[in-house]
């Protein structure tokens, strides 16, 4: 086992930190936000898992690791990103096409499902989602996407979708790898 790893994450809302914290309770490793980060520290490490949560699109964080990637290209980086929508292969498989560039490719990426909460969102977040509902809304129901209908569903609501289970695939990979030998 080793217990050389760190945890980056960046999370707005707090459903990342969630997932970066249980990971931290899991592996042992140190658990840092990307903004707090230290190049020079973390390339100290010989595993790096990065979290971050997914907006409009894009996965919050990133930029650090893209920036950063030649420094660390010879140390065991593995992703997860978190998003309100249920998990749909298709969406997530162009998540990581738009993301996981500029050498981020290679490596491997977890889905967490997140939380939706209106009242915490900035009023740009608020208001860009509200406009993407109104949207959606004056589609027929029926050719929904699983993420339209997650949206949809959500408005309004408060909801909590966290949970450590959607971390068990990244730690069975990390158990695969001989990186970790425990479980949440």
């Amino acid at each position: 086992m080793n217990n050389n790893g760190i945890i980056l994450y960046r999370s707005k809302y707090g459903a990342a930190k969630k997932y970066a914290d249980w990971l931290k309770e899991a592996t042992g490793f140190e658990c840092m936000e990307t903004k707090k980060a230290d190049i020079q520290k973390v390339k100290e490490f010989d595993v790096i898992i990065f979290g971050g949560g997914i907006y409009a699109s894009g996965i919050g964080g990133i930029s650090f690791l893209k920036k950063n990637v030649q420094i660390l290209k010879n140390k065991k980086i593995i992703l997860f990103c978190v998003g309100a929508s249920p998990f749909e292969e298709g969406a997530f498989q162009e998540i990581c096409r738009h993301n996981l560039t500029e050498g981020l490719e290679k490596f491997p990426c977890f889905y967490c499902r997140g939380m939706w909460d209106e009242e915490a969102m900035s009023l740009k977040d608020r208001t860009l989602c509200k406009m993407l509902q109104k949207m959606i809304k004056k589609q027929d129901p029926s050719t929904y996407e699983p993420w339209q209908k997650a949206l949809v569903n959500a408005a309004g609501q408060k909801c909590d979708w966290t949970d450590p289970k959607y971390l068990e695939p990244l730690l069975a990979y990390m158990r695969r790898e001989n990186l970790i030998a425990v479980d949440i």
